[in-house]
C-alpha cells in the first residue's frame, strides 16, 4: 500500500466488510465509521488542491473537477490499483458472490483505508498517499481546457427558472482587424444581465456568463 501502520487493527477494521458483522452470533467491528471518517478525509486533501491547482476557476468548475475525481468507479479503481480486493475480509455469502470484484466493496475500503491511515499516521500521512493515487488524475484535468464552463453553469441555473435559455448579442467590436475586442452581452427574459469582453466573441460571451453567475450569487 505504500505505507507502514503503526496500529495494524485500524488496518484489519478497514478492511472488514460489513457482512460479517453478525456472521458468527457475535457483533464484529467492520470498516463503515472509518468510510466515514475516509470520504471527510479525502473531500478534505482534494478539494484544498483543486483550490491551490486552479486558481481561476470559481466554486462552480471546482465543484465539478472533484466530481470527476471522486465517484464509487474511480475509488473502486483505486482500490484495484493497491489491491485491496485480495484483502478484505468477508463473510462467506459475500465471498461467494463475488464480493472481493464488487465495486462498491472496493470503493468502500478505500474510502475505510484513507480513515485508517489519517488515525494512524495523521493528515500528512493520508495526504501524500492521496496526492499520489490522484496524481494521474490531476494531470488529466489540467489538460481539459473546457473544464471552466460559465455558459453552461448560466444555463443550468436559470433555464429551470422560466423554461428560456440565456441569449448572447455582440454590442460592439474594437479593436484592430488583427487584433480585435469583443464586448458580447447575456440577457434572460428580455433583461441584460451583464456584459463581457475578449478577444474572441466566445470568449466574450463566456466572460459575460462569468460576470452574470457573480451578479447572480452576491
Amino acid at each position: 500500500l505504500g505505507c507502514r501502520f503503526r496500529d495494524e487493527t485500524l488496518l484489519r477494521l478497514a478492511l472488514t466488510h460489513p457482512s460479517v458483522a453478525h456472521e458468527g452470533g457475535v457483533p464484529v467491528p467492520h470498516n463503515q465509521r472509518l468510510e466515514f471518517l475516509g470520504d471527510a478525509v479525502l473531500q478534505l486533501v482534494l478539494t484544498r488542491e483543486l483550490y491551490e491547482k486552479f486558481p481561476g476557476f470559481g466554486e462552480g468548475p471546482l465543484t465539478k473537477a472533484r466530481a470527476k475525481l471522486v465517484n464509487r468507479r474511480t475509488l473502486a479503481e483505486h482500490a484495484r490499483q493497491v489491491g485491496l480486493g485480495a484483502h478484505l475480509i468477508l463473510s462467506r455469502g459475500e465471498e461467494t458472490h463475488g464480493g472481493r470484484e464488487r465495486p462498491s466493496a472496493l470503493a468502500d475500503a478505500f474510502e475505510a483505508l484513507l480513515g485508517a491511515m489519517f488515525l494512524d499516521g495523521g493528515l500528512e500521512v493520508a495526504r501524500d498517499f492521496i496526492l499520489h493515487e490522484f496524481a494521474a488524475a490531476f494531470g488529466e484535468l489540467s489538460a481539459l481546457p473546457n473544464i471552466e464552463n460559465p455558459k453552461g453553469e448560466l444555463q443550468e441555473l436559470l433555464q429551470p427558472r422560466s423554461g428560456r435559455t440565456p441569449e448572447y448579442q455582440t454590442v460592439r467590436v474594437a479593436g484592430t482587424d488583427n487584433e480585435p475586442l469583443f464586448e458580447c452581452s447575456v440577457q434572460h427574459n428580455g433583461v441584460e444581465l451583464a456584459r463581457g469582453s475578449g478577444k474572441t466573441k466566445k470568449a466574450a460571451e463566456s466572460d459575460a456568463a462569468r460576470a452574470a453567475l457573480a451578479r447572480l450569487r452576491e
